[in-house]
């Protein structure tokens, strides 16, 4: 499936395939489905919004919002920060294991140096200060395991519960359903949902079993099912912020046109202007060294087909066109998300049953098939905007 949108409008141009095979219900474009990492995005947002109502500060060190002592064993005396980990430069390991079901213990996961790289010193985002100053920002290395740190020590900040803290800060503002984890979006909404399945054609996630009302968080053994007594700031990674999202496409591409303030600092807009340049500042300044996939990124937004040195990225579009956004990856499906916010445009999109790359889920770059897609849209929109 592929949308697009611009600041007025939201049209889909790729709507094909079945949400369900088993019952062989058609996909429809307000069909929810999990968009993997393009969550990390959402997450950002709601932590710029955060930041906007001056309860928290991205540059200060998570320790103070959590109440316990974050750091790396390699490197004790070094302060974490949501910058830090937002930009993937925090020192995490890429192959720690990032479920922390309920029930178990956040503070023992950052403690167990199995999830720390020995060589990972953690650096924050690039500023004009460190930049002049020589500071060592920290080598890049992308980690689902910050997602669930950072939306934690959202929770601890706010007091909120992480999914209530992203629908009041980012969902409803925007005018789009969705949830993380399927917890608040009602049976109506699940009823709809899109089946994931792998390239074998195997059920990889969101089966009608798996649904609500089923149990749809990670659970400890032994432990209820039941966020009644959950403690906002304890353990958000059973919201799954690293990848768990449910959502259409049509709503999507209402979050892609909030991306239009972050070019040009809207004072009536999403973000105040201060925070907008600060997110296009990072992402301006985000070379990672890598020449693969990841090659410019900060604090959870990803920069596609950008000038200068080479990056396999550069054959999506194909156009030379930079544009922002966050790709998806996980249990079979692509997805992704990009702006190009100069010209005002932007495109949604995701396809499933695609085969894992040779390193694992959020290694590769993107496929054949999410290239033959976009190059459809493309061809799409031109004939329909003549």
């Amino acid at each position: 499936m592929v949308v697009a949108f611009d600041r007025e409008s939201v049209r889909p141009l790729i709507v094909e395939g079945l949400a369900n095979k088993e019952t062989g219900r058609k996909l429809a474009a307000n069909d929810p489905v999990r968009i993997a990492s393009i969550s990390k995005l959402v997450m950002a947002l709601a932590a710029l919004r955060l930041a906007d109502e001056g309860k928290v500060d991205l540059d200060r060190d998570v320790s103070d919002y959590l109440g316990w002592q974050v750091r790396s064993p390699h490197y004790p005396d070094v302060p974490v920060t949501l910058s830090q980990l937002m930009a993937h430069r925090a020192g995490l390991s890429g192959a720690a294991d990032y479920i922390i079901p309920l029930g178990t213990s956040l503070e023992a996961k950052f403690a167990d140096p199995a999830s720390w790289r020995a060589a990972g010193r953690p650096g924050g985002r690039e500023t004009p200060e460190t930049l002049l100053g020589g500071v060592d920002e920290g080598a890049f290395e992308y980690s689902n395991l910050g997602a669930p740190l950072v939306a934690t020590v959202l929770e601890a900040a706010s007091g909120e519960r992480f999914d209530r803290l992203v629908e009041r800060l980012v969902f409803a503002p925007l005018g789009v359903k969705a949830c993380f984890n399927w917890v608040g979006c009602g049976l109506d909404m699940a009823a709809r949902a899109v089946v994931l399945y792998r390239d074998t054609g195997e059920v990889a996630k969101d089966a009608p079993a798996e649904l609500p009302p089923s149990c749809t968080i990670p659970v400890a053994e032994g432990q209820a099912c039941d966020l009644d007594g959950y403690v906002p700031g304890t353990n958000a990674s059973i919201f799954s912020p690293q990848g768990g999202v449910r959502i259409s496409m049509m709503d999507l591409a209402k979050i892609g046109q909030a991306l239009f303030d972050l070019q040009h600092g809207d004072a009536d807009g999403f973000l105040t202007p201060g925070t907008a340049q600060l997110a296009m500042w990072t992402l301006a300044k985000g070379a990672t060294g890598d020449e693969a996939f990841f090659c410019t990124y900060g604090l959870h937004f990803q920069l596609i087909e950008a000038p200068g040195p080479a990056c396999s990225d550069d054959k999506l579009f194909g156009d030379g066109i930079p544009r922002m956004g966050h790709s998806g990856e996980a249990y079979g499906l692509q997805s992704g998300l990009w702006v190009d916010p100069k010209g005002d445009t932007g495109f949604v999109y995701f396809t499933t049953e695609v085969p894992p790359p040779p390193g694992g889920e959020d290694t590769g770059g993107f496929t054949a098939r999410e290239k033959a897609l976009m190059t459809r849209a493309l061809a799409l929109l031109a004939e329909r905007t003549r």
